[in-house]
């Protein structure tokens, strides 16, 4: 694998000579969507805005990198590069996608905006790691940025491209292609993350992953951003806007207010990522269709309504989601599509999945929990769509055919079937049975072992072995007859599950009620904020428990195995307080009530 650190840069002084200028660097002026133009940016109407006489361009020493760096969706020959430069840190005010010359209508100042007319041009350039010189350029590209697109940018580097100087720099970032698929890859390890909500915790563990610098790339699993606005419970780190996420600009400043944390820029300026969204990168519990407090259109547009119709606010999520987060345009005839796989050498395919927004049937709104039990089996009921779910099956068999050790499946929710206080309900695989069952009936008969579900969503931690039961036979205490296994992740700092005030007794009496209850629960863990970092060598795939390559379960270690909190099927839960400050690499005892802003609160929705 190679490894290059990349470095943005931009010139200091817009062309003159604007009409020779081109927009095709910069990915974020398409539509996630050929078929939906709408989603993407007329340049042409912006090219020409930018002659208008008496235009004044900005200085250069009126920009910044706002918001730092970061790359992401690895590929053997190039990687998608990312960043912003404008004359401020507050997001561009328009609703919608900025079109030619047209003024935008701001709910918020209810008045109309005009467009920036200025374009700002950036050079990037990719170095060899530790070289940083003209000779060492290995690949370099232009791209101009607007308000239209909220002063982002975002670039595919591929080795084709001229070198060009700069004064000004961004700051030096570092990313990291993938193998090829017929490479022989002796390990690889991800950083593995999910829920990360602003306003309820600090961004700790970017941080702490970013400053061990032990992982290839950084995995996301979703709920990178909120919609919530500020809540009084959580006053030291409110949410910009205020209130929920509604229209354009409200998801732009929050994926702003997000790129400012410290903790979070160094992790994206130092690591590639590989993403996918879960639900509340809309709102909560979003579907197809909604989400969950979408129960009357009507009433959108009256009184203190949001005043923006639900599929609009599908598009503005998608369309800042697109801007600010550095993933590919996968499919140029799907706009919703971000589902993708990725071959890393022989070792694994990581095959990241979209149970969320894409095509799900209708779930839990907490008004309809027995009647989506109820219907829980129905065949009918996806949580993929029909697309999805058989590029999902061919991806699984061509993964095996090609003979790769390893398929380490990143979706949202967990996937394994949890009964008890601490199951997800209608909101996770349980409410879609017969898509788990199509996925079990997959893999069980084609034979397709080695497999690792990441889930996340729960801000809980859970492992588990991952089998079919009451349909294949499955001895809990050896794990024989399991097809694989499932690390489920807890939150980066959003907020637990009610009721869980202390480590003990409350959290570790739930954990073990849930390890009585669920015969394939190897470890469940509900009271920490964190993430998980996952090791693939050919023989083994560890997340602190094992997986042993052809033994398709978690690893029985005679003398058992020890964790700080939860409870284990077999083992010894030891609570320790030791924390290990990766700033100063000290460890100190950290008390558990220090863990948390305020208090949590339980009238919040669903992970």
């Amino acid at each position: 694998m190679k490894t290059y650190s990349i470095s943005v840069l931009f010139i200091l002084a817009i062309f003159l000579a604007l009409s020779e200028a081109s927009f095709d660097g910069n990915i974020n002026y398409g539509s996630p969507s050929p078929r939906h133009t709408q989603f993407g940016i007329d340049v042409d109407q912006v090219q020409r805005r930018s002659w208008k006489r008496g235009n004044v361009a900005f200085k250069p020493e009126e920009l910044n990198f706002t918001h730092g760096v970061a790359s992401g969706d690895p590929w053997p020959n190039s990687v998608i590069l990312w960043t912003r430069i404008a004359p401020s840190n507050v997001s561009s005010s328009g609703t919608a996608p900025i079109d030619g010359t047209e003024p935008l209508y701001s709910h918020e100042s209810k008045k109309f905006i005009e467009a920036d007319p200025n374009p700002i041009c950036l050079y990037w350039k990719v170095f060899p790691v530790g070289k940083k010189d003209s000779k060492s350029v290995v690949s370099s590209g232009k791209a101009y940025t607007t308000a239209d697109i909220d002063y982002t940018v975002k670039a595919c580097s591929d080795a084709e491209f001229t070198v060009c100087n700069s004064k000004n720099s961004s700051p030096l970032g570092k990313t990291k292609t993938a193998p090829r698929p017929d490479d022989d890859v002796s390990e690889i390890n991800l950083a593995v993350f999910s829920c990360s909500a602003y306003f309820s915790g600090y961004f700790n563990v970017y941080g702490n992953a970013a400053r061990k610098d032990n992982h290839d790339w950084v995995v996301h699993l979703g709920d990178y951003i909120y919609e919530y606005g500020t809540y009084t419970l959580f006053k030291e780190r409110g949410s910009i806007p205020q209130h929920p996420t509604y229209s354009l600009y409200d998801y732009r400043a929050r994926h702003g207010q997000h790129r400012t944390d410290p903790d979070l820029q160094l992790l994206a300026q130092n690591s590639a990522w590989i993403t996918t969204w879960d639900d509340h990168e809309l709102a909560d519990n979003a579907y197809r269709d909604g989400y969950v407090d979408f129960f009357d259109q009507p009433n959108t547009f009256k009184g203190e309504g949001p005043k923006v119709a639900t599929d609009a606010r599908k598009a503005n999520a998608v369309r800042a989601y697109f801007e600010w987060m550095p993933i590919r345009q996968t499919d140029m005839d799907d706009g919703l599509r971000v589902w993708r796989s990725f071959q890393l050498g022989k070792l694994m395919d990581l095959v990241m999945l979209d149970t969320r927004l894409y095509d799900r049937s209708k779930g839990v709104d907490y008004v309809n929990e027995k009647y989506i039990e109820k219907i829980s089996d129905d065949p009918s009921r996806t949580l993929m769509g029909g697309r999805q779910e058989n590029w999902f099956y061919r991806s699984l068999s061509e993964s095996k055919d090609r003979n790769a050790t390893w398929r380490v499946i990143g979706n949202q929710i967990v996937f394994s079937h949890i009964k008890g206080d601490a199951a997800g309900g209608g909101d996770t695989w349980d409410g879609y049975i017969a898509n788990r069952n199509r996925t079990l009936n997959h893999l069980y008969k084609n034979k397709i072992d080695n497999n690792i579900f990441l889930s996340g969503d729960s801000h809980m931690n859970w492992v588990s072995d991952l089998a079919w039961l009451g349909t294949k036979k499955y001895n809990p205490k050896t794990g024989k007859g399991a097809i694989g296994a499932e690390f489920a992740g807890t939150a980066v700092s959003s907020w637990g599950t009610s009721g869980l005030k202390s480590i003990e007794p409350d959290a570790g009496k739930l954990a073990r009620k849930a390890i009585a209850e669920n015969k394939e629960l190897f470890w469940q863990e509900g009271y920490y904020r964190g993430y998980f970092h996952l090791s693939v060598s050919p023989k083994n795939v560890s997340a602190q428990f094992f997986v042993l390559a052809g033994d398709n379960h978690i690893h029985r270690p005679k003398d058992g195995v020890q964790a700080e909190s939860g409870a284990l099927k077999t083992g010894e839960i030891k609570h320790t307080n030791l924390t290990f400050n990766t700033e100063t690499g000290v460890w100190k005892v950290k008390g558990f009530d220090q863990m948390y802003l305020n208090p949590e609160p339980s009238f919040l929705g669903s992970s």
